[in-house]
């Protein structure tokens, strides 16, 4: 396909997970002159409106805070129950969708046909085997594109965050390209949506630079010393991504080494979270900066991430894992 114009869509759609590359996205985005009215940040919850299970609990709030200090509005979406009820499905359907709107909240689905899981995704490219990702993000954004008679007939552009430098596996995705929910040559019901990853070409380096150069503060789990932000407890962490949790939420740590107990099933093939977390170390600002502990571990409301003293986190530059 020819070379994106994101200027040319009537929707501009970006997911936001509140990672570094997902928040370079948006300001390339706004670099190419995109009028901020036709702009949407998209933020899937991992968790739901559930109890925390996966999520940071403070990637919500610092979404919705980058949509106000940038003037954009924000619309969550969900699977009802979110990662734990899809773990713990047994002889059901997966849950509904909820989404946000424009014109108020809406839902989608729950009619399929029974499944069970009862494991934890495992770490592949095989969406079917890691679930979360296809199950709690794709089929969710899909789901709240589909359900919008806004998108209808118009020119809709999705924008995400995937990095070639990420994995041999997203190397391979086209930077633009027609989106899963495009219907342009259909008979009825006409989308014209593609979907574009205008940092793909970009090095680590230049999307923290990307922020720096607008002043946006980075999430705070990559101040405490994490190398990506997607779930707290990603299937991706290594050994000092668990370790620190360990340390920073033995509770929380604890609910997960049970369930592997449970099914019978690590999160890494072969080796057991207390394992795992025995064979790391806790990030250094991990411990000495219980304050920023406090904050991540925290759903409060933040009221800006614009600001006039920019550092380089400790996180950046950290793989601890990463898409496959």
């Amino acid at each position: 396909m020819t070379a994106c114009d994101p200027r040319t869509y009537d929707h501009v759609l970006v997911m936001c997970s509140g990672g570094k590359d997902s928040v370079a996205a948006l300001l390339e985005v706004l670099e190419r002159g995109v009028d901020p009215e036709r702009i949407e940040l998209w933020h899937h919850g991992v968790d739901g409106r559930g109890e925390p299970f996966m999520d940071w609990p403070s990637t919500r709030p610092y979404v919705d805070a980058l949509g106000a200090s940038l003037g954009l509005p924000v619309y969550h979406s969900w699977r009802d129950g979110g990662f734990l009820a899809e773990m713990l499905r047994d002889n059901a359907p997966t849950a509904p969708v909820r989404y946000e709107t424009p014109y108020g909240e809406r839902g989608a689905g729950g009619r399929g046909a029974k499944g069970t899981r009862l494991r934890f995704p495992q770490v592949s490219a095989d969406l079917r085997v890691r679930w979360c990702s296809a199950a709690l993000k794709i089929d969710v954004a899909d789901r709240a594109i589909c359900g919008q008679d806004q998108f209808l007939d118009r020119r809709t552009l999705v924008v995400t965050g995937e990095r070639a430098e990420e994995s041999p596996g997203r190397a391979r995705y086209a930077a633009f390209e027609p989106h899963r929910t495009d219907t342009r040559a259909g008979t009825r019901r006409r989308r014209h949506v593609d979907h574009w990853r205008p940092v793909h070409a970009m090095t680590e380096a230049e999307t923290w630079r990307a922020l720096q150069r607008r002043r946006i503060t980075p999430a705070i789990p990559y101040r405490l010393g994490f190398g990506r932000l997607s779930c707290m407890t990603c299937i991706f962490g290594g050994a000092d991504e668990f370790a620190t949790i360990r340390h920073i939420a033995p509770d929380w740590f604890g609910r997960l080494a049970a369930y592997e107990s449970r099914f019978g099933c690590t999160i890494k093939r072969g080796i057991g979270l207390h394992a795992l977390a025995d064979r790391g170390s806790v990030f250094p600002t991990a411990l000495a900066r219980p304050d920023l502990v406090a904050v991540a571990l925290s759903d409060q409301m933040i009221t800006s991430v614009i600001t006039e003293h920019w550092e380089m986190p400790d996180g950046a530059f950290r793989r601890g894992g990463g898409p496959v």
